[in-house]
Order: C-alpha cells, then sequence, then structure tokens
C-alpha cells in the first residue's frame, strides 16, 4: 500500500474521530480509543465509514484486538 493511501486511510479515521468528539490534539497512531472517549457504538460507527469508503469490513471481533487509532489504520491498509 502506498504511503499516499495510508495517509488519506488516517485522515478518513483521524476525521471520524473528530466527529465522535475526540480532542483533535489527541489523535495519533498511538492514541487509544479509551484515552479519546471513544465507545463501542463510535467504534460501530467508523466500522460502517470504513466499509463505505474502503469496502473494507471491520466485524465485531476485530473491534476486540483494537487498542489504538494505528491499529486500526493498519487493519485497513492490510485488508484495503
Amino acid at each position: 500500500m502506498s504511503t499516499a493511501e495510508t495517509t488519506r486511510i488516517e485522515q478518513i479515521v483521524y476525521d471520524s474521530l473528530k466527529t465522535f468528539g475526540a480532542d483533535e490534539a489527541a489523535i495519533n497512531r498511538d492514541a487509544t480509543f479509551e484515552t479519546l472517549d471513544v465507545d463501542s457504538l463510535d467504534l460501530a460507527e467508523l466500522a460502517q465509514i470504513v466499509e463505505e469508503e474502503f469496502g473494507v469490513a471491520i466485524k465485531s471481533g476485530d473491534v476486540a484486538e483494537l487498542e489504538t487509532v494505528g491499529d486500526v489504520v493498519d487493519l485497513i491498509a492490510a485488508r484495503a
């Protein structure tokens, strides 16, 4: 996957997290969803956005494994 594609994935994930109320200054690859105050409903919505944008399904089993923003970006990049 190209750097441009990864950057696009990051931007969409970051923008989505901001709409969920996460502090923009705190959003980075190492940020955990707990520290961003992103709950399971937000993650379900993020999964829908990802599927619409990239055609990548994030299943409930995947969500349990995801701890950081970088985990989500890497999962999308690997499946896109």
